[in-house]
C-alpha cells in the first residue's frame, strides 16, 4: 500500500510545479521534488498501512521538511530516530538567505523537534508510533518572502493564488484519505484541522491538536504535556511508557 501513496505524493509534486506565486514570494520550494530520494523512503517505510489516526499538518517549515523531505522533518529526528538519509537537490531558485543543505543543515525545526521527539518519548520506536500515526502535510511547498527570506503561509497568499493551490491539496488529500482509510485526522493546528473538515465533512472524526510552533505561547508552556492531554481526550489510547 506504500505504493499507492507514493503516487499520490508524485502526483501532487507534479501538480504543485504548475503553479505560480508572485511578489512578495521570491522563491518556492517544493521538496517534493528535490528531496524526493528520502521523502519517498519515508512514505516506503511509513506509508503502508490502514485504520491509523493521520496527523495534518500546514506545509513545510524551512529548516525541517525544506531541507530533509519529510513532513516536520526536523534533521535529528529523521536521520537517527527514523534512519532515513538520502539524497537532497537544490530548488531551482533559491533564496540567498534560505539554503537548501539538506542533512547538511545546522538549524533545527523546533515544531518538528517537539512533534517527533514527543513520539519518540511516548512509543519509543518508529514502528511503534507508525502503527498508530502517520503524518502528513496538506501542502507541500515553502514560500519565502523577499528581501528576508520569510516563510510565508498558505494563507498568507492572494486569493487566486490560494484557490489554485487549495484546489491541488484538497485532491491529493482526498485521495491520500482514500489510501490510508484512517481512523480519524488531527488537524496540527487550526488551518489543518479546516482544512480536513473541508474534505471529510462528517465521514471521519476530525480534531485538532496544538501546533507545536515556538511562535505559540501555548507550545512553549509545554506542547508535549498539551498534546498529551489532547490525544487522551480524544479518545487515543497512549502507552504508558515508551516501547523497548
Amino acid at each position: 500500500m506504500s505504493a499507492a501513496i507514493i503516487q499520490v505524493s508524485a502526483a501532487l509534486s507534479d501538480a504543485v510545479d504548475a503553479l505560480r506565486f508572485g511578489p512578495p514570494v521570491a522563491a518556492v520550494y517544493n521538496p517534493l521534488r528535490y528531496a524526493w530520494e528520502p521523502h519517498s523512503e519515508y512514505l516506503r517505510r511509513f506509508g503502508g498501512g490502514k485504520g491509523r489516526s493521520i496527523l495534518l499538518g500546514m506545509n513545510p517549515g524551512p529548516f525541517g521538511m525544506a531541507q530533509t523531505g519529510v513532513p516536520f522533518g526536523e534533521i535529528a529526528a529523521v536521520r537517527d530516530w527514523m534512519g532515513i538519509i538520502g539524497e537532497v537537490k537544490r530548488p531551482p531558485v533559491e533564496h540567498p538567505k534560505r539554503p537548501i543543505l539538506g542533512f547538511e543543515s545546522t538549524r533545527s525545526e523546533v515544531s518538528g523537534r517537539r512533534l517527533w521527539g514527543w513520539a519518540r518519548d511516548t512509543y519509543g520506536t518508529p514502528k511503534a508510533f507508525f502503527d498508530k500515526f502517520f503524518v502528513l502535510n496538506y501542502c507541500p511547498l515553502v514560500f519565502m518572502e523577499d528581501p528576508n527570506g520569510r516563510n510565508r503561509i498558505p494563507e498568507k497568499l492572494t486569493k487566486p493564488e490560494r484557490t489554485a493551490l487549495f484546489e491541488v491539496c484538497d485532491q491529493s488529500l482526498r485521495r491520500a484519505i482514500a489510501v490510508l482509510e484512517p481512523e480519524r485526522v488531527i488537524g496540527v493546528g487550526a488551518f489543518a484541522e479546516k482544512c480536513a473538515k473541508r474534505i471529510v465533512g462528517d465521514s471521519i472524526p476530525v480534531a485538532r491538536v496544538l501546533h507545536p510552533s515556538p511562535a505559540s505561547p501555548a507550545a512553549n508552556r509545554g506542547w508535549a504535556e498539551a498534546a498529551t492531554r489532547q490525544f487522551l481526550e480524544m479518545g487515543i489510547v497512549l502507552p504508558s511508557a515508551p516501547a523497548d
